[in-house]
């Protein structure tokens, strides 16, 4: 893996502590998984012992981010939540997989009516939530109107990452909107792609979505060095790798963590 020599950014490093990589203003890195909560990571990822109740400490001790998966089918607790804000420390940050029931009903139904539904279950987690992702099917096919009343009926406090899958949202206008309204759009990279898929700075965050089923060293690097100019920049990255099997897609979001170290 590369150094990351002549980088900026400043990384929260697993455990908590701040470094920056020069005096300039810097974005903020953040990498992690698509959830934590897997006993199988033991003991490619997670040290041999460890129980349930501990695999989020030892998740935030490596990694400095989660996108949590278990949102998407059912809303979080308070009590869920400050246990989870209690395993990690202040530095670590978390995303929201926004329940899809009522994702889809604010998106295809009565957005005024379901944000606010959605958006004050995430409440508790106060500073500690770096935003809330929002899937739209892959099959959805662009509606500026429904986009207009899921953005409208949106809080203006609450950071929000579109996942726009379909062709028909590659458009400048639909970027413009989102741009508007401080909204991220994600990057998504799967298999199916020949390619990787262009960067595109869409409000005040990158998001990224490793959803390949392996990335090799050099696939790290890779990404690394697409990432630096928008670090440099002074914009925050958040990047989530697929949960698999054994741990091994948690090792690779380690190993590009501290490419930038």
């Amino acid at each position: 893996m590369a150094q990351g020599r002549g980088h900026s950014a400043r990384l929260i490093s697993a455990g908590g502590t701040a470094h920056d990589r020069s005096t300039t203003t810097s974005g903020t890195l953040y990498v992690g998984t698509s959830g934590f909560a897997y006993p199988d990571w033991v003991p490619r990822f997670y040290p041999p012992g460890t129980r349930a109740s501990g695999l989020l400490t030892a998740y935030a001790s490596r990694l400095t981010a989660v996108e949590l998966n278990n949102t998407f089918y059912r809303q979080p607790t308070a009590r869920a939540i400050d246990a989870w804000l209690a395993a990690t420390p202040e530095s670590f940050r978390f995303v929201v997989k926004a329940q899809r029931g009522a994702s889809w009903r604010a998106f295809r139904g009565d957005a005024a009516e379901s944000v606010p539904w959605l958006t004050a279950a995430y409440r508790p987690f106060g500073t500690r939530l770096r935003c809330v992702l929002l899937r739209v099917e892959e099959t959805t096919p662009r509606d500026d109107e429904a986009l207009a009343r899921l953005l409208d009926a949106w809080p203006t406090d609450l950071p929000l990452a579109l996942e726009l899958r379909h062709v028909s949202w590659e458009d400048d206008a639909v970027h413009d909107q989102l741009r508007m309204r401080g909204v991220a759009l994600v990057t998504t990279d799967t298999d199916d792609l020949e390619d990787p898929p262009i960067i595109r700075r869409i409000g005040p965050l990158l998001y990224l979505r490793l959803r390949r089923r392996s990335y090799s060293a050099a696939d790290l690097d890779a990404w690394s060095a697409r990432l630096a100019p928008f670090l440099d920049d002074g914009v925050d990255a958040c990047v989530f790798l697929r949960h698999d099997a054994d741990g091994a897609t948690a090792l690779a979001a380690e190993s590009l963590l501290r490419a930038w170290r």
